[in-house]
């Protein structure tokens, strides 16, 4: 009986096991391999030679150990990263990186929301983007400024700019900005401080100035928000769906309570100082100016609508929800805006002229 026991027990155990393997792993891949030709597009993108370099990097240097790559059906989730991650869009990957922690943020969607100099800010300089990231920083794949990477560099880029592009090529939608919420005028200033702080201060500056620690290796470089007046709804507007064609992206996972408090600093940066009324010929001449050189980008009444504004890649200044000072407007007419369709034109304007236009641009900003 003795013997008897050993044996039933031996075959109990092998029939345990081999149960184990067929419920827990064979049975679970046969229905991933079902879904996934079922969801699958028929010609999904591979990985290109950089991105597959840039693949091998970032599971070499444990980026995968903060990192998830995978949106679950949670709400919280949803709510945060987008769509739940379907079984499809990892079939190229080998050994897989979903990732178990996240000290950072999920991945899964990273190549829709950031830029390519944000990134390349980001991986040289952590902290100099986001104060508080406890990511290590990777200086040595550069050559001393995050505007000047080696090929390490570009590749581990390459490969983040490739996360959730499958998805977004086999559910293409149509992207227009979506409405902000309604801001509370009334919001807490001190709140706002530690939102800026957290949040903006990295690429804007302590002051909103466009000097914070990050801002160098942005191109167009961050606003600076001293320069500028806004109205309550372009700041809501920025903050709510970013600025295209720049390093600014939205802040969506902001609570409304948040996004009020932040919008109050932003706008309170500006310091207005009285400017005296320009002369009626002056104004003419500016009025004549702006239709000759402006208003194809910037629109016939400054909002930003200009019949060339499909053609390009960083939506024209609204001049209706923001007015610049006087010595701000003068330098970006004499210096452009580098990494922006707007070019100098000091070779272009006499210096009359540029007094003239920057002096009834100003005109359409609505208070």
């Amino acid at each position: 009986m003795l013997r008897k026991a050993y044996l039933v027990a031996g075959v109990g155990g092998i029939g345990f096991f081999a149960m184990s393997v067929l419920l827990l792993g064979v049975w679970p891949g046969r229905v991933l391999e079902e879904e996934t030709r079922a969801m699958s597009p028929k010609h999904p993108l591979a990985l290109t030679a950089s991105e597959q370099r840039g693949r091998e990097i970032y599971s070499r240097d444990g980026c995968a150990y903060c990192h998830t790559q995978q949106v679950r059906t949670v709400d919280a989730d949803v709510a945060r990263f987008g769509k739940p991650t379907l079984a499809w869009e990892t079939q190229f990957d080998y050994p897989h990186l979903w990732g178990t922690r996240r000290i950072g943020p999920d991945l899964s969607r990273e190549g829709s929301l950031h830029s390519e100099d944000w990134q390349f800010s980001h991986l040289y300089a952590p902290r100099a983007i986001v104060p508080d990231s406890v990511m290590p920083a990777f200086p040595s794949m550069f050559d001393g400024a995050p505007d000047r990477p080696y090929q390490d560099a570009r590749d581990v880029v390459a490969y983040i700019a490739s996360l959730g592009r499958a998805r977004a090529l086999a559910e293409p939608v149509v992207s227009k900005p979506s409405p902000p919420p309604s801001l509370d005028t009334a919001a807490d200033r001190t709140r706002g401080l530690v939102v800026y702080a957290q949040n903006c201060s990295g690429c804007h500056g302590p002051h909103g100035e466009g000097d914070g620690p990050g801002a160098a290796g942005l191109s167009p470089r961050p606003a600076n928000l001293s320069a500028h007046e806004y109205s309550k709804d372009r700041v809501a507007f920025a903050l709510w769906n970013g600025e295209g064609g720049t390093a600014m992206p939205g802040w969506q996972t902001l609570s409304r309570s948040d996004l009020s408090a932040v919008a109050q600093i932003v706008r309170g940066f500006h310091v207005a100082s009285p400017e005296p009324a320009p002369p009626a010929e002056l104004l003419a001449l500016g009025r004549q100016v702006y239709a000759d050189h402006c208003a194809q980008c910037h629109g016939e009444h400054g909002a930003g609508d200009g019949p060339a504004v499909n053609e390009i890649a960083v939506a024209p200044t609204s001049f209706v929800a923001q007015r610049a000072s006087v010595a701000e407007s003068l330098r970006v007419l004499r210096n452009g805006v580098a990494g922006t369709p707007m070019a100098p034109w000091n070779t272009k304007l006499s210096e009359a002229e540029l007094a003239a236009v920057v002096n009834f641009i100003r005109g359409f900003y609505k208070t």
